[in-house]
């Protein structure tokens, strides 16, 4: 059955018209993999093509002065100006509405750290207090902890597997909570579901920066989050070549997301809307791919001399796997390990040793990656290294597994280790 006309709606998911099929023709609930093929794809926007055509506009022309005056609506699906978006854009916020349960709309933004940022500073506002998880991506923690502060924003640091400091954390100004599972760098799970039912009880926002697993892992809306953060720029994309990001709510948070990116001229442009409808198309099939090649990668690694922790909690019996099976539908090739009591130089001598690696930040692409890291610097809540390790066990290294054949991954990693003593 190919897709059938339906009725222009704006950014909402797609139920109404879902409740016109016949009961012959009703596949509910789809799966993933076949959401990510058919979400956005409206025949009023995609014409005869399987795709909608890139709309470079920043004029809407109105058909007459009675039109002009009249307004248009405020929504998706309305030609207003170029800044609103056309087809292109909203295809794209339409599709990841559609892949996240229990939201109303989408907001994209020019990148990930641009929709972390665009999103605190709508829901915060002078005087507010807002709890931020110890182990973030580092850039959110610099927009908490710095920024904000010259808007008179508090930020506060908490430990996300610590719930009865958390609960004890909040005052009568805080107002929302900056969440990310895995953490940053050292991916330990936190138990996101309760830690945002104390936030709701409390009175405030829930936050996720939900990168790492993407909707499809991490159906975070149903979890009892409020607003689900991804950075674009990662699996949606998959070929490292655009920058985006998005937040996805509820009616409420949606409509005041929307609202506040507009007054900040916030804006993706519609190639790099293109590109990743494109990649959004194939991104569950790379997140098996990439999410079974960790695995197997993480296991390897853990027979290794060289390494004293592999920071993965996919693997069974690892720090979260408890909670990443409770609460995750899948994972994705982004992992890290702590070398066993080797020097900075050793690390150094290791990462120039690696050939099939990429030394660069970002990940979620193609391409497989590799970067150091110390997180000491940057925790004041959280312990680092944990005191059950051993003190020398410190120098970290995160991979980003890409689409190369494991076996020739394993060889890579295999031969720089074994660089590293030389």
């Amino acid at each position: 059955m190919g897709l059938r006309p339906r009725p222009a709606q704006g950014n909402r998911p797609r139920e109404d018209w879902r409740n016109q099929l016949s009961d012959s023709d009703q596949h509910t609930p789809r799966k993933p993999s076949t959401r990510v093929v058919e979400a956005g794809r409206r025949p009023e926007w995609t014409g005869a093509a399987v795709n909608p055509p890139v709309w470079r506009a920043s004029t809407h022309l109105y058909t007459d002065a009675k039109d002009l005056a009249g307004g248009r609506p405020n929504a998706d699906g309305h030609f207003y100006y170029g800044r609103r978006g056309a087809p292109t854009q909203w295809a794209l916020a339409e599709a990841l509405t559609e892949l996240e349960p229990g939201a109303a709309g989408t907001v994209l933004y020019p990148s990930g750290v641009a929709a972390i940022a665009n999103v605190l500073l709508a829901v915060l506002k002078p005087g507010d207090v807002l709890l931020v998880t110890d182990n973030a991506y580092e850039p959110t923690r610099n927009i908490a902890l710095g920024m904000l502060k010259q808007y008179d924003i508090e930020a506060r640091p908490f430990d996300p597997l610590d719930l009865t400091s958390f609960e004890n954390a909040f005052c009568e100004r805080t107002r929302a909570v900056m969440l990310e599972s895995p953490g940053s760098l050292t991916m330990e799970v936190c138990d996101i579901p309760q830690l945002a039912a104390i936030a709701r009880e409390k009175g405030a926002v829930s936050i996720l920066d939900n990168t790492w697993a993407s909707s499809l892992g991490f159906p975070a809306l149903e979890r009892g989050c409020d607003i689900s953060i991804m950075s674009l720029t990662k699996h949606v994309g998959g070929h490292s070549d655009l920058m985006m990001g998005s937040a996805s709510a509820g009616e409420e948070w949606y409509t005041k997301l929307r609202l506040a990116s507009q007054y900040m001229g916030q804006v993706v442009s519609p190639d790099d809307a293109a590109l990743a409808l494109r990649g959004l198309r194939t991104m569950a099939l790379r997140l098996e791919h990439s999410t079974q090649a960790a695995l197997e990668i993480a296991r390897w690694l853990q027979g290794r001399p060289e390494v004293a922790h592999v920071l993965c909690p996919m693997l069974d019996g690892a720090p979260g796997n408890a909670l990443w099976q409770r609460d995750f539908t899948g994972g994705c090739g982004l992992f890290s390990i702590v070398l066993k009591g080797r020097s900075v130089s050793q690390r150094a001598r290791f990462l120039d040793a690696l050939e099939l690696f990429g030394l660069g930040y970002s990940w979620g692409g193609f391409e497989s990656l590799a970067i150091p890291f110390d997180p000491a610097r940057t925790r004041s809540e959280m312990a680092w290294p944990p005191a059950s390790w051993d003190a020398e066990d410190r120098l970290g290294v995160r991979f980003s597994i890409g689409l190369e054949d494991v076996a020739d991954l394993l060889s890579d990693i295999g031969q720089a280790l074994d660089a590293m003593e030389d």
